[in-house]
């Protein structure tokens, strides 16, 4: 049972590419831009940060293309990593929560 704990908890941290950006990044900053396009976001918390990431990502600069990025029957892919970072955020929680508490929020360029 304990390996396929570990094998879901490893495919989800595989597959929440916002929560691998966000969990340590470099200079205590991150780049949330899409096709060019900035997030409204001046930083994010911690914890939860891949979600936070997700959601700003969304909350981004109007496009001209909003309808001609990439997504699944309308939805943004971006929304469908957003699922998958609640389960990983949730996993590397006592980190980030530790993470917050020393370092405060991620600074959004």
């Amino acid at each position: 049972m304990k390996k396929v704990l570990c094998l879901i908890a490893g495919s989800v941290l595989c597959v929440s590419c916002a929560t691998v950006k966000t969990v340590n990044p470099a200079d205590n900053q991150v780049d949330i831009s899409h096709r060019g396009y900035k997030s409204n976001c001046e930083s994010i918390p911690r914890v939860y940060s891949g979600t936070s990431y997700s959601f700003c990502l969304l909350n981004s600069e109007p496009s001209e293309n909003v309808n001609k990025g990439a997504s699944v029957n309308g939805v943004p892919l971006v929304a469908f990593d957003a699922v998958f970072s609640v389960a990983a955020d949730t996993v590397v929680l006592p980190y980030t929560i530790y993470s917050q508490a020393k370092n405060g929020n991620i600074k959004v360029n």
